[in-house]
């Protein structure tokens, strides 16, 4: 089935004409087209003879034709398997294997070869590991300032389980971005985010902002939530004043996965970061095809 046909809730809010029913298709504006090309078969090719994984490819992208077209791309660390399952994403789930203790390097060296201004380094969950992935995170950091260190960098970490020993070993290793996403509203997560804590995550960004590093963070509309819980969220970012914050669309990955029940217009995606900017976040990037690390190097 194309995941342009899969089925979803047919929702459509009366009072709203910006929200539109989700049967059928996607939308015009959620079209891309498929990636190609020369640059990006060069990307694909290292990424394989490297054994490296990205994000881009294992969350399955909508951008990420023009993003390797143009030579960049977003690493994931620690392995492909992830040990929680949140129901929007399309990372596997499951027992994760042995760290690689070359991956630090390898990414470094793939920094490096791509020539890259602005490297964005993410990771999977890794709950099994009493440092969380942590010292893999630092590393990773270190290596790509040794090899490459006009290169500035941003990190997507998880929570780590809101173990501050953790979260202290990457901020040590000094990047000039860190990121950890919200990804849906406080009345959601039971469901879409089960094994982690709204609050966690939000403290989690307090304490980055308390260390002196660029905070960011990014939500996914279009999962259930409604734009007063957008605004309020985004209350709770100015209080612990976040410096970034990114607004996309959710498109189902597959029909496991929660549904869309509504796709959001370009409009009101317009208003959000209107919105958002008067309520006093520095910046505010949002559209539908927007994702964390979309753009990346306009944050630094």
């Amino acid at each position: 089935m194309p995941i342009n046909e899969i089925p979803v809730f047919n929702k459509t809010n009366r009072n709203n004409p910006m929200m539109l029913s989700t049967a059928g298709k996607r939308p015009e504006w959620l079209k891309v087209r498929a990636p190609g090309g020369e640059t990006y078969s060069k990307l694909k090719t290292m990424m394989r003879s490297k054994s490296l994984h990205t994000v881009c490819e294992e969350a399955h992208c909508p951008n990420m034709g023009e993003c390797w077209g143009a030579g960049t791309a977003t690493f994931m660390i620690l392995g492909d398997t992830c040990t929680r399952s949140c129901s929007f994403c399309a990372i596997k789930t499951g027992r994760p294997g042995a760290i690689n203790k070359d991956e630090p390097m390898d990414v470094a060296k793939s920094v490096l070869e791509m020539g890259l201004k602005h490297a964005v380094i993410t990771s999977v969950n890794r709950d099994e590991l009493k440092d969380q992935g942590s010292i893999i995170w630092a590393e990773t950091i270190l290596a790509i300032k040794e090899l490459s260190p006009s290169t500035t960098i941003e990190v997507l970490i998880p929570d780590f389980k809101g173990d501050r020993e953790c979260l202290q070993r990457v901020i040590d290793a000094k990047p000039n971005v860190i990121s950890h996403n919200m990804e849906t509203v406080p009345r959601l997560y039971k469901r879409v985010r089960p094994q982690a804590r709204y609050q966690r995550s939000l403290d989690v960004l307090d304490y980055i902002f308390s260390q002196g590093i660029r905070s960011k963070t990014g939500i996914m509309v279009g999962i259930g939530e409604n734009d007063d819980e957008v605004y309020n969220l985004m209350q709770d970012l100015v209080d612990i004043k976040l410096n970034v914050f990114t607004i996309g669309q959710y498109l189902q990955p597959t029909i496991a996965h929660s549904a869309v029940e509504r796709f959001v217009h370009p409009d009101v995606f317009a208003e959000y970061k209107r919105i958002g900017e008067e309520m006093g976040i520095e910046h505010v990037e949002s559209g539908p095809l927007v994702r964390s690390s979309y753009h990346a190097e306009r944050h630094v």
